[in-house]
Formats: C-alpha cells, sequence, structure tokens
C-alpha cells in the first residue's frame, strides 16, 4: 500500500492558532482519523481508534466509511428494480456464509480514496461555502465489485464551520456529504461513517457508561439470529432499554450484550432530499446551504457528558442510525490513542474494550431495498442512473464547563 494512503488531510477551522475544531482525515477508507476539539488549552480527540493511522488496516471500522451498503445483508441473487432498471445484485459473505457485511470482505473501508480538486458531483457554489477549511475525497467503484452492479462514482465533502455564538459554549460544527453515481442502470447505495464517540477519552475516560444519549427514534429494526433484519420495526415503548427519546445515561438499564441496534427516527420533515436529479448538478446548483445554514438546534441525536462538558448534536436526511456500544472491543486487539491513555502500540493489551465509545452510524435501513414496505419509495436505497445519492450529517459541538 502507498504510503499516501495513510498521510492524514488536516481540516481546520481559520484565523487561530489553536482552532476550537480540527478534524484528521487519511484516505485509506476515508477515516475520521481525529475529531480535535480545543477546550480552555486542553486537546480533546473524541473519536476512538488507533495511534498510527496504518494500524486501521487491523483495526478495522473504526471511524472509517462503510459501504457500498451499510450493515447486514443477505448473501444471495437478488433482482432489482427502479425507474424502468433492472439489475442482480450478489452480496459476498463475510461475517458467515449468509451475511455480508458492511459491504463484503473488500468493502469501501479498506480502500484508498483520494483527496480531489475537481469534484464532479459537488458544484462549485457549494464548495466554495467553506473557505479552506474542506476537503473532498473521491472513489470509484468498477462494476461487479462485491457484487453490486454499475461503476459507482462516490465522493466525499468533509467541511468545518466556525462557532455561530462563541459565548453560548458554540464551538462550531462538522459536516460530512456523501454523495453518489451509477453509470448505468440501478444499484443499490446505503453509506455511513462508522465512527465511535467518548468524550471523555481524553481525560483517561474508560467508557461511555455515564454520558447521556438522546436520539429521537420510537422504532428499533428486529432482527434474526443472524442479525439479519426482519423489516419489523417494534416500538420502543415496548423495550424500555431502547427509549433513548428523552435522553438516558448508556448505562440505564443497558443489554447485557450492549447496544448494537438500528433506531428509525419518528416522523419528521427533512429539507434536504437524499435524491438529486441528475441533470440539476449544475454549477450553480447548491444543495449545501441548507445543511450549513441550519444549526442542529432540535438535534434527532444528542451525545453529552457531564464529566467533559462536551456535546455533540446530530442532524441528518437519514432515515435511522444504528448505535453500536463497541461490545466487540477487547483490550488485546488493536491500539488505544496515547491522548485516550494508551500505548498506542498495536496488540499491546491496552486497548479499547466494550463500551468505550458510542458508535452512531447514520444510514437508511437495514437492506432497504429487499424490504417490500419501501418498495418504490424514496427510502429503498435503490438509486438509478438518472440520480444522485446525497447523504449528510451534521455535527455541532458545543461545551459548558461542568458543575
Amino acid at each position: 500500500m502507498s504510503d499516501d494512503q495513510f498521510k492524514p488531510v488536516l481540516i481546520t477551522l481559520p484565523a487561530s492558532l489553536t482552532p476550537s475544531l480540527a478534524v484528521e482525515i487519511i484516505p485509506y477508507g476515508l477515516t475520521f482519523h481525529r475529531f480535535i476539539v480545543q477546550i480552555d488549552g486542553k486537546t480533546h480527540d473524541i473519536v476512538v481508534g488507533p495511534e498510527a493511522p496504518e494500524n486501521h488496516v487491523q483495526q478495522k471500522y473504526t471511524s472509517t466509511v462503510i459501504g457500498r451498503y451499510t450493515n447486514r445483508v443477505p448473501v444471495g441473487t437478488h433482482t432489482i428494480e427502479r425507474g424502468g432498471y433492472t439489475a442482480e445484485v450478489k452480496p459476498q459473505p463475510n461475517q458467515n456464509e449468509r451475511v455480508s457485511l458492511h459491504g463484503g470482505p473488500v468493502g469501501l473501508d479498506s480502500l484508498p480514496w483520494a483527496k480531489v480538486a475537481n469534484p464532479t458531483l459537488f458544484s462549485k457554489t457549494e464548495v466554495a461555502h467553506f473557505g479552506d477549511s474542506y476537503s473532498v475525497f473521491q472513489f470509484v467503484s468498477p462494476d461487479g465489485q462485491q457484487g453490486y452492479p454499475g461503476t459507482l462514482t462516490i465522493e466525499a465533502l468533509a467541511a468545518l464551520l466556525p462557532p455561530v455564538d462563541p459565548s453560548s459554549g458554540d464551538l462550531g460544527s462538522f459536516i460530512y456529504v456523501y454523495r453518489a453515481k451509477v453509470d448505468k442502470g440501478v444499484t443499490p447505495i446505503n453509506l455511513t461513517n462508522h465512527w465511535g464517540f467518548n468524550l471523555d477519552a481524553s481525560l483517561n475516560g474508560a467508557d461511555v457508561l455515564g454520558h447521556t444519549l438522546q436520539i429521537k427514534a420510537d422504532r428499533i429494526a428486529a432482527l434474526d439470529a443472524d442479525s439479519l433484519p426482519t423489516h419489523k420495526f417494534p416500538h420502543v415503548d415496548d423495550i424500555p432499554a431502547h427509549d433513548h427519546r428523552k435522553g438516558k445515561k448508556i448505562s440505564d438499564l443497558i443489554p447485557a450484550a450492549g447496544y448494537d441496534d438500528y433506531y428509525r427516527f419518528a416522523d419528521r420533515t427533512v429539507n434536504v432530499p437524499k435524491r438529486i436529479a441528475a441533470g440539476d448538478l449544475t454549477g450553480s446548483y447548491d444543495g449545501v446551504a441548507a445543511i450549513i445554514n441550519k444549526p442542529v438546534t432540535e438535534p434527532l441525536v444528542q451525545l453529552s457528558s457531564p464529566t467533559s462538558g462536551l456535546t455533540v448534536s446530530f442532524d441528518t436526511n437519514q432515515t435511522g442510525v444504528m448505535f453500536y456500544s463497541n461490545t466487540g472491543a477487547t483490550a488485546d486487539k488493536g491500539a488505544k490513542k496515547k491522548i485516550h491513555g494508551g500505548s498506542g502500540i498495536l496488540d499491546h493489551g491496552d486497548s479499547y474494550t466494550p463500551n468505550t465509545a458510542a458508535m452512531l452510524e447514520f444510514h437508511d435501513l437495514l437492506s432497504a431495498f429487499l424490504n417490500p414496505d419501501v418498495k418504490g419509495t424514496e427510502d429503498d436505497t435503490l438509486f438509478t442512473q438518472d440520480e444522485i445519492y446525497n447523504n449528510f450529517v451534521r455535527t455541532d459541538v458545543k461545551y459548558l464547563a461542568p458543575k
């Protein structure tokens, strides 16, 4: 692998020697390697992961992009149709013989992305909003890769916004937007970032059990024995451990196995479309303004810590969020960042353990293209050559001094 894959791309806010926010992205797997927050002279890195960028090869699914299709899809041959186009999808097994996980054996998380100066899926008007505080990355997935039809061009815009009201504790915002377009026919697309937050990690906070998590979701996805979706959505009224609507400590009613669940947001008005007509993307097109001009005053998801005083609030146009409490982590596998109290050495015995992160993966319904209840709707995750996939997440960061 080229060393350039692991050379971090730094995005910072302008006009400051110590900006309140900065993000390091490595092209390998389009990985959000560091999310730096500066508070009162203290540096926090609020996402978990290895110290060395190249260790993401071993420490999979840690703040990387996931795709072409996130989460679990049943292995087999599936015929799809939308807009008069048909194709076959053949997801490849990797979790077990029944299950294709996170795009298959070689997903987008383990492939080299390229930083591009002239994106094809974002207009000049859109990138002009961010000055120098952005980057765009691209990957072209060939026809048939991991069983998915069509050559798919994928671009990701990552950008920082300055605080609107610093006096209120506002530290700024991080935005990412995924766009994708297939060259012909139709293909399923469902992308996410598998980032894991620990707002106390740089204070040697061992876990996130004391964090408060709010998710405005009234239903969760029911799963079978292999964690494949059944396309049923029981109400959280009947499952108190999964009722985060008013916010609760992660430790409260936590299942014995921790959290690894998909939450379907309650009905709401979404102002940013998931689909853009391909012909609309001209040089003057601006689908970003609606994202940057709307602070997250009514977050769909909010994570906060009384220890660090940090809060991250999220908005998105996706249908739900996967909440995973890092239950599969073990101290003897991977590495923990030095800023989090680890040695930074791979497989040294001091890595992250279960419940040390709240992984919040925003994406559409699990295996939605196989769900008969959303067939032919905006939520079926099937995109034709006439459409552009459009997925955004906005993260607002705030600090209030702990009492």
